[in-house]
């Protein structure tokens, strides 16, 4: 079992789902294909008609919704050789649970495309079914799959749009920062980045291309933070009760630190200072999970992304639990958006899907 998880341990084969065998897409059809992933979907408490028909009908109590939106695709944003499918379907999860949670909102509902190759087995979208499943019971019970689509493509991708209930609250947005409100985070801050890192650095053959045998060495030696970037595991709970708590700005830390910090700053018109301290005690924290990211601790921190912590503003006074200070929101005047102490972070990072990638996928 990958530690903290929550999954089973059977749920996390070493590495990739490059070598995973039985009747393909092609072989089977859409119709068969769709039976077999149907029962393994959860049902969302909100669903007063699921799948079957040409739309679902979900319960909005409040009259409104939050609704977004993610596409993950085979090559710039996950790899073969390094995710089971179990885990594409919780991290399809977790990113747009996170988004609704950033919101204030109460995640209820998913609804999910895939496209893939023909010659994918079946047992690959079964096990991104199982992977959602999983990832809707851990963060955010009661919310379910009610419909989606599934297409052919030359490569894989999954898309999926989220809902969620506000309950009569108003949704909690980038832009309600003001100075003198204290920055808090609630969630992981690093680690997935530092695995990403380390998969690039260990994870891949002589010349370059991702190579299961090699990632499941890493994920072995390094399963916190491998996990982390695999199959995150995101305190989509919080979201409610920090928007009780009077979080006045929120939003999820997919793209880094910094840059997510910035464009609260920039919607908000004020400027955030990170506290030193506590960037260090952050730092210090990941070294003590893992040894191996050694100084490059600070630097995952501030800019690694894809941790999906919920990064909040709250007035001062006690912070709802499960959240921590890490800095503070400045008048706008005449200081840059992000500060780290008094020194302006000019260097955002962070996650960013059109820089870097070569095309390669693996």
């Amino acid at each position: 079992m990958i530690p903290d998880s929550g999954f089973p341990a059977n749920e996390h084969p070493e590495a990739g789902f490059g070598a995973v065998m039985g009747p393909t897409l092609a072989e089977v059809g859409e119709g068969e294909t769709l039976k077999r992933i149907f029962p393994r979907l959860p049902h969302a408490d909100a669903e007063l008609l699921g799948p079957g028909d040409d739309s679902a009908v979900v319960a909005a109590p409040d009259g409104r919704f939050a609704v977004t939106t993610d596409l993950m695709v085979h090559g710039p944003d996950f790899r073969s050789a390094w995710s089971s499918a179990h885990d594409l379907g919780v991290k399809a999860a977790m990113t747009n649970l996170a988004d609704v949670a950033a919101m204030g909102a109460r995640p209820t509902a998913l609804v999910v495309a895939l496209a893939a190759p023909l010659d994918t087995p079946v047992d690959v979208l079964l096990g991104i079914a199982d992977g959602l499943r999983d990832g809707c019971g851990l963060a955010a019970p009661g919310c379910g799959v009610v419909g989606g689509d599934l297409s052919a493509s030359p490569a894989l991708m999954i898309a999926v749009t989220a809902f969620g209930d506000l309950e009569g609250r108003a949704p909690v947005t980038r832009s309600g920062a003001r100075p003198g409100d204290q920055l808090a985070v609630a969630g992981d801050l690093g680690r997935a980045g530092a695995g990403l890192w380390l998969l690039f650095r260990d994870g891949v053959a002589a010349d370059g291309t991702p190579d299961a045998a090699r990632a499941g060495e890493v994920r072995a030696a390094h399963p916190e933070l491998v996990a982390a970037q695999l199959a995150p595991v995101v305190p989509i709970a919080l979201g409610v009760p920090a928007a009780l708590g009077g979080a006045t700005a929120m939003l999820d830390v997919s793209d880094g630190l910094v840059l997510d910090a910035r464009r609260l700053a920039v919607a908000s018109g004020c400027s955030v200072e990170l506290d030193p301290a506590a960037v260090d005690l952050e730092a210090r924290a990941l070294v003590a999970l893992d040894p191996a990211v050694g100084d490059r601790a600070a630097s995952f921190v501030l800019a690694g992304g894809e941790d999906h912590a919920l990064l909040a503003t709250f007035p001062p006074g006690p912070l709802p639990e499960g959240f921590r200070r890490i800095g503070a929101v400045l008048d706008r005047s005449a200081a840059p958006e992000v500060l780290v102490g008094a020194t302006p972070y000019a260097e955002l990072g962070g996650w960013d899907p059109y820089a870097g990638w070569t095309g390669a996928a693996g």
